[in-house]
């Protein structure tokens, strides 16, 4: 990250680790009654410091870790006691169906968790902001259009950044303003250590050289764009242009990113397809009670270079459309009772699995579109093929980062928004992305939240 503190989640992550230790450590002291000796705390290490490991994935999963946690002091009691209840059920079955470490720390347990929950809320709320609290770096942004706008108010409105924008200086109206004086003179009077700048904007090329000059001041220079991804986390729709795409987007052959990508989306399907197959008949009979009609459906979809895909569905809807858009809303098509709930907790695609073992679809991708929307929007958002270079999934980075993403209505403005998430997630794929964004999907889901 360019302005946010790099090393954050880490230190979170230490932090809590100590906390669990030390959580466990006065535990024991209270149970027993002293310090305990090495052969007791050791007994404890070992099958604590598993849970500790999987406490630290559910608050991964909770957002403790995401590069916001730090403006969430006011929710962060809230997202914590979730979180430990979580962990408490964990820690109780761990125990008590896996009796393998022969103990079974009732009262311990009791113990370490009303005292961790303690020193977790401690650690967050009053330690952690000292040991993350910075100097602010003064700097002056050169740019334009409302990304310009949208992230100066990102930047000085919120404490997590390294930097506040003393000055902004607007590109498009950039002859009217005095250089020397708004730039240069203020580098050195207010002691200006950075700039982030749109250095593709044609306009700024005659300042080139006096900016040139404030190298040798030890400015340091950041392109505006690659900060704007960095903290919003998609591309700017303002860089979309052919050598955007040329300088970006690459579909050589990853072999080993490829290949494991693959090998997740077999087994997980698998697994998973073979565990849900024992929840169907109960979803059948909703379905069925419900309104007595089909139980299952198949859509299609644009995959992978635009070939279409058949996906299949728990029916959730009145009729079965096939899949088709209706532009003008005539059909009186509506979600059924139960189809409401199989949407909100995503039941509803369950038999995607199936296509996710085939090969059509991914797990993590692009969620695919209906066929007459993509020729809409093949028309009116630029570049919108691009996202069927690759395999579209289950769920995306679109899906949990884009707020008002559509949901099969023609929608262009919110689409060309959906699309800077996707084109962020084709750049930046990879074996670790997909673990985060397949982390977040089940944070999401257990909230209810949808994808």
């Amino acid at each position: 990250m360019y302005l946010a503190n790099q090393k954050e989640p880490l230190l979170l992550f230490i932090g809590d680790v100590i906390v669990f230790l030390v959580s466990l450590w006065l535990a024991l002291y209270i149970r027993y009654g002293g310090s305990p000796d090495r052969g007791l705390f050791a007994d404890h290490f070992t099958p604590f410091l598993l849970l500790f490991l999987v406490w630290a994935l559910v608050y991964y999963i909770a957002g403790l870790y995401n590069k916001h946690t730090s403006v969430l002091r006011s929710r962060l009691p809230q997202i914590i006691l979730k979180g430990q209840l979580v962990n408490t059920s964990l820690a109780v079955l761990f125990f008590y169906l896996i009796p393998t470490f022969g103990i079974t720390p009732k009262i311990t347990l009791f113990v370490y968790l009303i005292i961790s929950f303690a020193l977790i809320m401690f650690w967050r709320l009053s330690i952690f902001p000292i040991f993350s609290a910075r100097r602010k770096q003064k700097a002056i942004l050169l740019g334009s259009g409302a990304e310009m706008k949208e992230l100066r108010d990102e930047v000085d409105h919120n404490s997590r950044y390294s930097i506040t924008f003393i000055s902004s200086v607007d590109l498009e109206s950039v002859a009217a303003v005095d250089f020397q004086k708004e730039i240069v003179e203020r580098v050195y009077a207010e002691d200006v250590s950075i700039i982030v700048a749109d250095l593709k904007n044609d306009k700024v090329e005659p300042f080139l050289p006096r900016l040139y000059n404030l190298i040798f001041s030890k400015v340091r220079f950041i392109d505006m764009h690659k900060v704007y991804e960095d903290i919003f986390d998609r591309v700017p729709l303002s860089l979309l242009k052919y050598s955007w795409f040329l300088e970006n987007i690459s579909l050589s052959p990853r072999f080993t990113y490829d290949a494991l990508k693959r090998l997740m989306d077999i087994a997980f399907s698998f697994i998973a397809g073979i565990v849900s197959v024992f929840f169907y008949p109960f979803i059948m009979l909703a379905i069925k009670l419900d309104d007595g009609g089909p139980i299952f459906i198949t859509q299609e979809r644009v995959g992978k270079n635009n070939r279409i895909i058949k996906i299949h569905k728990f029916r959730s809807m009145r009729k079965d459309d096939q899949g088709k858009y209706d532009r003008g809303g005539a059909g009186g098509n509506e979600v059924t009772k139960a189809g409401r709930f199989l949407r909100k907790s995503r039941i509803d695609e369950l038999p995607q699995l199936w296509n996710v073992f085939q090969g059509d679809l991914s797990l993590i991708g692009p969620r695919p579109e209906l066929p007459a929307l993509v020729k809409v929007y093949e028309s009116n958002v630029p570049y919108y093929n691009v996202r069927h270079l690759i395999k579209p999934g289950l769920s995306g980075w679109a899906q949990i980062y884009h707020d008002n993403h559509p949901h099969h209505a023609e929608a262009v403005l919110a689409t060309k928004e959906k699309l800077s998430y996707d084109l962020y997630y084709i750049k930046n794929r990879s074996l670790l992305l997909d673990i985060k964004i397949a982390l977040h999907t089940i944070r999401i889901l257990l909230s209810r939240k949808g994808v």
